[in-house]
């Protein structure tokens, strides 16, 4: 069944995108466009109607929740006498103020410029004041068109190369990871669901956790201990969103595939949310975007775990409501990420998926070879261990190890 957010929850969605980056809401309404006029998307009478409430509240900035063309735009803001940016513009602002890493304020300012450079191919046909700088919310600047477009395509140019070698230096770092013995989880969710605060409490780290959507950006990784797993890597990656911008799918396909190399996907969900329905369906988008999974309903090739959070926000009877679907499914658990409650099934959870495929394994090596001896003791569950007698290399020592088939692999490497 497909769900998608109602006009309500669009509104306090972008709402929450607005005080996300700082701005004061001095009103928010919702208007049926049934007929959408190509040249200021809305009728007449309704850019009249927003006209006259920008006066009444002396705003300065008009958010669209929805996407603009640039002439609509243009239209609007001389209609208006005011600033306006439509959805794609408020999401390129945050994610522009909150990435941390150098490689986040790349994939950023080349979402950015790939916006803009729309913005000023059909917007602009002469010498005029223009908004300055990579932002939308910044002052104006004198440029000329022209120029501009070059210095945007020259800019984009070194942008791909950089994020090229990014994408390089990923994929080295993520084959060491493949070829060392420790699991990845990956956290993904809807935006403000409770990625970050949950990373933390496994984790022990730092990473900021607000209500606010987008709070982080950059994804992070940390190492935990498991339940018949002595290490494990936890990946904290950027929140979904609906309707997420094409430019910024494209600029953070790179962070995202990180979720293609983990071991155990943990779908981490706003449970007290109204629109978690809506929610879940637009994370199994973009998963299924990635190629996690293979089409609509169909299974996913990485082992993907429900993790309901916020359940202490819930009514007692919305919790007993939804007691039954967690008591009867193995894919699901209720923490909150908050109080810790949870938690320790959610681990307990975790290390039952990652040992489920281990077998029992029996391995001789030679007592002289150090190194393989302590892998097995540190990687693998050691079950048994004696003398072998002799062998050509020496006395040997018979290991009977509980390893699942990518440690095994990885052990007859060494």
């Amino acid at each position: 069944m497909a769900y998608d957010l109602d006009a309500e929850s669009r509104l306090r969605e972008a709402e929450g995108l607005a005080l996300a980056i700082g701005i004061a809401i001095e009103d928010s309404f919702i208007l049926p466009v049934r007929d959408v006029k190509p040249n200021l998307l809305f009728g007449a009478g309704q850019v009249e109607n927003i006209r006259i409430a920008c006066e009444q509240h002396e705003a300065e900035l008009v958010v669209v929740d929805g996407a603009l063309s640039p002439i609509q735009q243009r239209n609007l803001e001389e209609k208006l006498s005011r600033k306006v940016i439509d959805r794609t513009g408020l999401i390129l602002e945050i994610f522009g103020e909150r990435a941390a890493t150098a490689e986040g304020r790349l994939q950023v300012e080349l979402a950015h410029l790939d916006y803009q450079q729309s913005r000023l191919v059909r917007s602009w046909t002469h010498l005029e004041r223009q908004r300055g700088g990579f932002g939308f919310l910044g002052g104006p600047g004198e440029t000329q068109i022209e120029a501009d477009r070059r210095m945007i395509r020259q800019r984009m140019g070194r942008l791909r190369k950089e994020l090229e070698q990014v994408r390089k230096t990923r994929g080295l770092h993520r084959e060491r990871r493949e070829r060392a013995p420790w699991p990845v989880v990956a956290l993904v969710g809807y935006t403000n669901a409770g990625k970050s605060t949950l990373f933390n409490r496994l984790t022990g780290a730092e990473v900021m956790a607000e209500d606010l959507l987008f709070a982080t950006l950059d994804p992070t990784m940390r190492a935990i201990s498991l339940p018949g797993v002595e290490k494990a890597i936890l990946s904290d990656t950027v929140g979904f969103i609906s309707d997420l911008p094409t430019q910024l799918v494209a600029a953070f396909r790179a962070t995202l595939e990180e979720v293609t190399a983990a071991d155990i996907i943990c779908h981490v969900r706003d449970i007290s949310n109204p629109s978690a329905e809506a929610q879940k369906a637009q994370v199994l988008r973009v998963l299924t975007d990635l190629g996690v999974i293979d089409g609509e309903g169909a299974q996913s090739s990485i082992p993907i775990l429900e993790v309901w959070n916020k359940w202490d926000l819930l009514t007692q009877e919305r919790a007993e409501e939804l007691e039954p679907l967690v008591e009867g499914s193995e894919d699901i658990v209720r923490v909150s990420a908050l109080t810790g409650a949870g938690v320790d099934e959610l681990l307990a959870r975790l290390g039952d998926i990652l040992t489920a495929k281990a077998l029992v394994q029996e391995v001789s090596i030679p007592a002289s070879d150090g190194r393989r001896i302590a892998w097995l003791h540190a990687h693998g569950e050691v079950l048994s261990e004696e003398d072998a007698g002799e062998g050509p290399e020496g006395p040997m020592r018979r290991f009977v190890v509980r390893l699942n088939p990518k440690e095994m692999g990885q052990f007859e490497t060494l």
